[in-house]
């Protein structure tokens, strides 16, 4: 197969090459492109055929400055020299000048040879006549010996050259097999390892619309010297440029097919990331629909038995039974203003529409207002010591955050024992910690706590739906902070936000929002 000649690969009906595994459509392009290489097998024709311009040209001139120094040598020396040893001495050099400019400059080489051994060295010299037939023999046996050692030196060299295309093509293929199975498996990446080991300019296109447009190129212009596309199917075609016109079109026709397949395999992994998105989304709905309506309904359950109590007109209640259910009212409302206020700050992060504002931020002025309205955070414990520096957050991202970690401490905290609020300075950062003696949380179970839904043991309704470690991570890392759980001395569990100083080195850390 020529480089220049159009190649047509058709896929089976049923697609097959597009359905199976990654290793399976590799492997089955490996062997059809081992299968075609096969069936290109050089030729005697081809063997013989001329090396390269530069080499003929240097084997011409070889062929031309040697026979003239050698004859010039052995003219001195003819005294000495039999006709046999002359022979062999103009046959070293016609095979000197096969191996180095083939076939033809040999023959070149073998014709003038014999000329020249039949003017200076075949009596009568300076005559192209032959006295003896048995020198007349040995000349032409010298052009047919010559001849074919020159040939058998050609097609050595030839099959050198193309043992050394063979392994250079067999490791680009070895390239592009493991850029397809690696992590760069990509149209493009085909395309520019190709680029890379040939100087091959490459331009992927697909036909959409009646037109083609291009998927993936490696730059330069593969159309400009008209070569027919390499055609993988009827909607998908491989352009090229080969500069130096030595990649052979088995070699082409691979890489246009292992494009082609990683292609079919990026968009069938778009796909399945939309699939994961949508099951994602569906496993969240289902759990917060189940959350919701398991949470919703103590508290709700809890105002409404307590209105109902109070709005008997056959029933008085003392002052402080009234008190009583008063602040069960309160409580299941602050309970639900929690959840709800908990789910659209989920919900901001999920959808991205977290836009945070950061500013210098005084820590000592932000927790106390994350206190506020607190059950129990009377009890807890402050130690926000004098001059500590201003930090990168938003304030009101900032309160939310801690008021969650102190929601939380308070809820799995002995009532001997409150949890601690802690602020300090480690370099460039601030650490605010909330220490808690409570239970604690085994290390491998420590990452899913900031998981939405999830709560310790899921048996304590008064937790809320498990959104609170969620948003408080959530809130952190759009603030460009860094929030972890370790355990408490003595046991429980410290929550610490690490946020940078106003100023430094950590200050200008990326935001990034989970979701």
């Amino acid at each position: 197969m020529k480089i220049g000649s159009p190649v047509v690969v058709m896929t089976s009906d049923q697609g097959v090459p597009q359905r199976t595994q990654l290793a399976g459509i590799t492997l089955m392009h490996m062997m059809d492109v081992s299968a075609e290489t096969h069936r290109q097998r050089p030729s005697v024709a081809d063997l013989v055929g001329a090396i390269d311009r530069r080499r003929r040209r240097l084997g011409i001139v070889m062929a031309i400055v040697s026979l003239a120094v050698i004859t010039a040598v052995l003219i001195t020396v003819r005294s000495g020299l039999s006709l046999a040893d002359t022979l062999l001495i103009y046959l070293l050099d016609v095979v000197a000048v096969a191996v180095v400019g083939g076939f033809g400059p040999a023959v070149l080489a073998a014709a003038a040879a014999s000329l020249c051994l039949n003017w200076f060295f075949t009596p009568p010299l300076h005559t192209l006549t032959i006295e003896e037939p048995r020198n007349l023999l040995a000349l032409l046996l010298f052009v047919l010996v010559a001849i074919s050692v020159s040939s058998v030196v050609h097609i050595a060299a030839r099959r050198a050259t193309l043992a050394a295309r063979s392994a250079s093509e067999a490791h680009a293929m070895l390239v592009l097999a493991r850029t397809v199975l690696g992590v760069e498996d990509t149209p493009a990446a085909v395309l520019g390892h190709l680029h890379d080991e040939f100087a091959v300019d490459a331009e992927l296109q697909e036909l959409v619309g009646g037109r083609w447009e291009r998927i993936a190129h490696t730059g330069g212009d593969p159309g400009r010297r008209d070569r027919q596309p390499i055609t993988v199917r009827h909607d998908l075609r491989l352009l090229v440029d080969d500069a130096s016109g030595k990649v052979s079109g088995s070699l082409l026709e691979a890489a246009a097919r292992l494009a082609a397949s990683a292609l079919d395999r990026d968009r069938l992994r778009t796909q399945a990331s939309q699939a994961e998105a949508l099951e994602a989304g569906n496993r969240m709905r289902t759990a917060l629909l189940a959350a919701v309506s398991h949470d919703l309904r103590t508290p709700l359950a809890s105002i409404k038995a307590s209105i109902s109590s109070l709005r008997q007109p056959d029933v008085h209640y003392s002052h402080s039974d009234e008190q009583e259910l008063l602040e069960t009212v309160e409580e299941s409302t602050d309970r639900l203003d929690a959840l709800i206020a908990n789910l659209l700050d989920m919900s901001r992060l999920q959808t991205g529409a977290l836009h945070p504002i950061v500013d210098p931020v005084a820590v000592e002025e932000v927790a106390p207002l994350a206190l506020r309205g607190l059950p129990g955070a009377a009890s807890l414990r402050i130690d926000l010591p004098e001059g500590l520096p201003l930090v990168r957050a938003d304030a009101g991202l900032l309160e939310r955050s801690l008021a969650n970690l102190v929601s939380n401490a308070l809820r799995f905290s002995p009532p001997q024992q409150p949890p601690t609020l802690l602020a300090r300075r480690a370099g460039d950062f601030v650490e605010i910690s909330v220490v808690d003696h409570g239970p604690g949380v085994v290390p491998p179970h420590r990452e899913a706590m900031f998981e939405p839904f999830q709560r310790l043991g899921d048996r304590d309704t008064s937790t809320g739906v498990g959104l609170g470690l969620a948003v408080a991570r959530g809130f952190t890392e759009a603030m460009g902070g860094v929030i972890t759980a370790t355990e408490t001395a003595g046991g429980g569990l410290t929550m610490t936000v690490r946020l940078a100083v106003e100023g430094g080195v950590g200050a200008d850390r990326p935001r990034e929002v989970r979701s």
